[in-house]
């Protein structure tokens, strides 16, 4: 860890800004941390660089990956066929390709729902 990292039970938390996003011909791609059977459904904001998204469903059956499919459809004013789920169909880190995004609209987008 660098000289700037925090202690294991602190999250590093950043702004819209620190969001990593990796353009790609398809859209934009960028890593997920998802807790599934929270107390609600939403985008909680940006993470050690990655999206924080809470969903209610439980990790049975594919449903937190269908809820997270479906939050951030909802959150983005994107149609669900354009949010596609690239990796981590198993785990709580996902990789996220949003298709027919550019980096800077999908940052626009977040920092907006998040009243950033």
């Amino acid at each position: 860890m660098g000289e700037h990292s925090t202690a294991p039970d602190v999250p590093e938390r950043g702004g819209v800004a620190s969001l990593e996003l990796r353009e790609t011909p398809q859209g934009v791609e960028f890593l997920a941390l998802v807790t599934p059977r929270a107390g609600t459904s939403e985008v909680a904001g940006v993470e050690r660089g990655a999206l924080r998204l809470r969903v209610t469903a439980p990790p049975v059956e594919g449903a937190a990956n269908r809820a997270l499919v479906e939050l951030l459809s909802e959150a983005l004013g994107v149609p669900k066929r354009q949010v596609r789920l690239l990796s981590g169909e198993r785990s709580r880190r996902k990789r996220v390709l949003i298709e027919g995004l550019r980096a800077d609209e999908l940052r626009a987008r977040i920092a907006a729902r998040l009243g950033a």
